[in-house]
């Protein structure tokens, strides 16, 4: 009787797990840098802004500078957009990885700044 018990209940614990639906990378075709640059004109910094995705909503974002080595940490608008996010250090061709993080995964998309829309990839 027991071991019957024990089979039904693993059953029916399996019954009750989801499959989480998996959160499309961050585009980088809309992604929108607004960059500060010094009175030489040379890039200092990068605030990013992303369009509202309804499977980001509730999330957390991160920007991070690859080829500096910081960046800022932000909840996810309420509309499932992002930003404009607190600016990050950054210079022209650095390495910006932007992920969005859930309850149950994370996705990342590396681009090269520009201002504007990136259009590379990190190598």
């Amino acid at each position: 009787m027991r071991p019957l018990f024990v089979v039904l209940a693993l059953v029916g614990l399996a019954g009750c797990v989801t499959p989480s639906i998996p959160i499309p990378p961050p585009d980088p075709s809309k992604m929108t840098f607004q960059v500060t640059t010094d009175s030489a004109g040379v890039v200092t910094s990068a605030s990013l802004q992303y369009p509202p995705t309804d499977s980001y909503k509730g999330g957390v974002a991160y920007v991070f500078n690859r080829s500096l080595g910081h960046g800022v940490i932000e909840l996810v608008n309420a509309d499932g957009s992002v930003g404009p996010t607190p600016p990050v250090a950054a210079t022209t061709g650095n390495q910006i990885v932007f992920s969005i993080e859930n309850d149950q995964q994370t996705v990342s998309t590396c681009v090269l700044l520009k201002d504007g829309a990136p259009v590379s990839y990190c190598p």
